[in-house]
């Protein structure tokens, strides 16, 4: 521009003619565009990639963490990270980094270049622009907490939205749509006053980057005037001078994008940092050694565990033999479910409480010692596949067509799958939405005996299965149980009926244990659990008044 003004005022002594000039700031155009594109396409590529990474990371993170995380975690949040965080985490590291390094390197051109044409003129220029990022930086320290509070408020918004799509069929059974609208209304509230506060301080940022370039333009433009007036300058100095300046106002504004970013990925990477950063209190030890078979049973020692500050276990102690099965039943809150889960390392416990073959628990790796267990949760979850998909889940090995039917059979589920339209190929929809409560524990159990194993953990596994039922699955998992060890937890005495023991669980200590029969003549927690159970079936069954005779006597 410098030398195609010159050329204009001064024809016979300029270096290069008008038209080559426009010429070469076509040329140079295209240039750079082609750097624009291979730059762009270079910096997203990298933010995708880094976002791909973080994200495995996250997902291996969650998958290593216990229980204990995920009781205190809503799932709507840790979605929320997944997406918005990772996100914004993602825009930093690209936009943003391709930005600020765009920024830096106009900046550092354009101020040498200037400094050339006139020092002073250079400083007057720029005066502006330290007052300007003072002022920016102070007003991104307020945007880094409005950015963390509107994704903290995202997340709560994404916890509702999540846990009313999973209990629509509760909501609306109790005609509660109403009071979840007017919940999720305060909440997307709360989040657009955050945003808009969030959106006020960055409105604020472009002003102030306008009046920096603003104040330089008109600097520019009275002192540079004078020096071409005084030819101490000359015209196509002005003129480049002008365009230097202009080409600092683009990555100027830009600059209070780039702090947006950075405060709002910052924000994201500390709320991303928190899943990242968070350790499993269940790992191996380095010198853990793998367990390959149950030769000789499972001993509890004085075994304790306590949730917070409540005592769920206060030190029992058992012995259940390799091959034994054992029933365990108690008050609700008495810890059996405790129980099966500290057997099955989904929870933490003490060197020297709990010990498999004569080995402490926690000297094995816990992958070899999971891999022996089948186990029934109380809580039946089915993922959103086919049946047998569900059913060849805990299989690690190729599941054939025979394994999955046997399994089927072993847990009473056969009959239901031969009504299903698809068979084992039938969708159970999400969280097993098609399927009855039964039906959920049935194929709960085909997935838990799928994998033929040694140790099978039952937690309440036919608490909703009918009477008739529950017969036909006693009756075929009588026939797995033969040599195996087996511990089944049940309020329903009748799911003992094969069991060898019986182990009765009162505040977290152990109150009786022994057979049913020499419990039952024992007359004490396990014969009143017994008689209620009777009763209760006796009036859930309706009894027979008809055969009373009418009393007689007036007082009747």
């Amino acid at each position: 521009m410098k030398l195609a003004i010159e050329a204009l005022q001064h024809p016979l002594e300029a270096r290069l003619s008008p038209a080559a000039c426009a010429l070469i700031i076509v040329i140079l155009a295209a240039l750079h565009c082609v750097t624009r594109i291979f730059s762009r396409t270079l910096s997203l590529n990298a933010a995708r990639i880094i976002e791909f990474r973080i994200r495995n990371d996250l997902f291996q993170r969650l998958t290593r963490l216990d229980l204990g995380y995920f009781s205190t975690s809503r799932s709507g949040d840790i979605l929320s990270r997944f997406s918005n965080d990772l996100t914004n985490v993602r825009m930093l590291t690209g936009f943003g980094v391709m930005s600020a390094i765009n920024t830096l390197l106009v900046y550092c051109a354009a101020v040498t270049m200037m400094l050339r044409i006139h020092p002073w003129l250079t400083f007057w220029a720029i005066v502006p622009f330290p007052l300007m990022v003072l002022t920016v930086k102070k007003i991104s320290h307020r945007l880094f907490h409005r950015s963390l509070q509107a994704q903290e408020e995202l997340a709560h918004l994404s916890s509702q939205a999540e846990e009313t799509v999973s209990a629509v069929r509760l909501i609306k059974s109790y005609c509660r749509e109403e009071y979840f609208q007017e919940q999720f209304g305060t909440t997307a509230e709360r989040y657009l006053t955050h945003n808009l506060r969030l959106a006020r301080l960055r409105g604020l940022i472009i002003p102030v980057m306008a009046a920096a370039t603003g104040a330089g333009t008109l600097i520019v433009l009275f002192m540079g005037g004078r020096l071409v007036i005084a030819g101490v300058i000359t015209l196509g100095d002005f003129v480049a001078f002008s365009g230097y300046l202009a080409m600092l106002v683009w990555p100027t504004a830009v600059l209070g994008w780039i702090l947006t970013l950075a405060q709002r990925g910052a924000a994201s990477m500390s709320r991303l940092g928190e899943i990242l950063g968070a350790e499993p209190t269940v790992t191996d030890h380095p010198d853990a050694e793998p367990i390959t078979a149950i030769q000789q049973g499972i001993e509890a020692r004085n075994l304790r565990f306590r949730y917070g500050d409540t005592d769920i276990l206060g030190g029992i102690s058992f012995h259940i033999k390799a091959g034994e099965t054992v029933g365990i039943t108690g008050e609700v809150g008495s810890g059996k479910t405790t129980i099966l889960r500290l057997i099955a390392r989904l929870l933490p416990v003490s060197a020297g409480m709990l010990f498999v073959d004569g080995r402490d628990i926690n000297t094995m790796t816990t992958a070899s010692l999971r891999g022996l267990i089948g186990y029934v949760p109380q809580e039946t979850f089915l993922f959103s596949r086919t049946v047998g998909d569900n059913i060849c889940y805990g299989v690690e090995a190729d599941c054939s067509q025979e394994v999955i039917s046997t399994a089927a059979a072993q847990a009473g589920f056969l009959e239901d799958v031969a009504a299903f339209p698809e068979k084992f190929d039938t969708q159970v929809g999400e969280k097993g939405v098609t399927l009855s409560g039964g039906q959920k524990q049935r194929l709960a159990i085909a997935r838990a005996v799928a994998g033929n194993p040694p140790l099978l953990l039952l937690d309440d596994p036919l608490s909703a299965v009918d009477a008739g039922r529950e017969e036909e699955i006693l009756n075929e998992l009588g026939k797995f149980y033969s040599g195996r060890t087996v511990l089944i937890v049940s309020q329903r005495v009748s799911a003992f009926r094969d069991c060898d023991r019986i182990i009765v669980l009162k505040s977290g200590m152990i109150a009786e244990q022994g057979t049913a029969a020499e419990l039952l003549q024992r007359g004490t927690l396990y014969a009143d659990i017994c008689c209620r159970q009777q009763i209760s079936s006796c009036f859930e069954n309706g009894p027979d008044y008809s055969q009373l005779s009418e009393p007689q006597g007036s007082g009747a």
